[in-house]
Formats: C-alpha cells, structure tokens, sequence
C-alpha cells in the first residue's frame, strides 16, 4: 500500500547526531572566459545543510536505533529534527543563547509578529538564515535591550514566529532581539542503507545521508 510524504516532529538520536558530520552547502555556477577571468552566479540564494549520520555510529546499539529510526521514517518518505553539533543555537558554541544575540526586527508600534533568524556575518557581508524550528522554551526575547517575559509579554509558534501580547507591543524604533536554539529540518538521502558487518568489525561505517528540507 502507498504511503503520501509527511513530516515527523521526532529528533533524530541525539547521541549519534553529535558525532556526525557534515554542514551548509551552497550551489554556485563558474563560467570561465576566454580572457581566462571567471563569472560566478549563485545558483541558491540559501545554503542548504548536509550530514552523514554515519559516522555518528560507534557501536552495534547506535547501528540498531538508526536502522529502527529509517524503517519507522520509510526512508526518504518523512521529514524528521536534527540536531547539529556545530550550529544549533543563537550565540557560539561555547555559550548559551541571550536575549540580545540576533536582531529580528524593529517595531513600528503597530506590528506583533516578528520571525526568528540568524545572522552569518563577516568582512561587511550578512547571509540571514530563517530558523523553523526552534527548540520549545529556550527562546528569549529582548526589545530595546530589555528582556521581557514569555507566555505573559509574548509567545513563539513550533515555525519560530514571536509573536507580542496586546500590552507588550514593541514601539517604534525599538530593536527587537532573540536568542535560542534551534533544530534542522531533514529526511534521509538514501532509500536503503548497506550494512556490512564484517566491515563494520574492522572499522568501516555505513554511509547515512540527510539532507535538509527547505520550505
């Protein structure tokens, strides 16, 4: 019986998630002339993530849960959260999320619904990535430099939309920052995945690609 696409709101194991590798890829055309001097086109206006969680694996038991994980997502058919290790918050690595650590907008004294991003900046250029899902209850919110309450000053849908309460509304001019962190959309690459156990014996890891789904 056939089965339609679908997306599972389940993280992928976490354990072998932060011994994976992988990260952004970006698709750019290279077109050389004849003088020799080249024109570079970007293909994609956003980066799009990919990880092989196989070389997460570091035992038979790690093996058994992902192969569990891809039967129950049918393969390629379901969406699923992935956590990774490098980039998965507001702030670096080395520190937790606060409320001043990524500009999401400026109020007007009318608007209510600002969306969650991160800020990639370096040497004067900006690339603005469009968080979907943020992690519930680690999101903070500042305006003006002041931090103000979740649940009572404003709320976040599982999109990453801040959205203010009537009395809390940012006026116009002032900054509104968040901080948090956040999950990858993705699903498998593959529909089937090799395992030799022989190999796996002497060290050789299955290849498990994910790769991200972009709305």
């Amino acid at each position: 019986m056939s089965e339609t696409s679908g997306f599972d709101e389940v993280v992928f194991p976490l354990a072998v998630s932060l011994r994976a590798a992988g990260g952004p890829q970006r698709r750019t055309e290279i077109v050389v002339l004849g003088s020799g001097r080249e024109v570079r086109n970007a293909r994609w206006a956003d980066s799009r993530r990919r990880y092989d969680a196989g070389s997460g694996i570091r035992s038979l038991d790690d093996l058994h849960e992902v192969l569990s994980f891809f039967e129950a997502r049918r393969g390629r058919l379901h969406g699923f959260l992935w956590r990774d290790p490098l980039d998965d918050r507001s702030s670096p690595p080395s520190r937790d999320p606060a409320a001043t650590d990524q500009a999401i907008g400026v109020g007007d004294g009318v608007a209510t619904a600002f969306a969650l991003v991160k800020h990639y900046a370096s040497g004067g250029r900006d690339w603005v990535r469009t968080i979907l899902r943020p992690v519930a209850g680690s999101v903070r919110v500042a305006v003006a430099g002041v931090e103000k309450t979740a649940g009572t000053d404003f709320t976040v849908s599982a999109a990453g939309v801040v959205a203010f309460a009537a009395g809390a509304i940012p006026p116009s001019g002032a900054a509104i920052t968040a901080g948090f962190r956040f999950l990858v959309p993705v699903r498998f690459d593959t529909d089937e995945i090799v395992v030799d156990l022989t190999a796996f014996a002497a060290g050789e890891i299955p290849s498990i690609p994910l790769v991200e789904i972009r709305p």
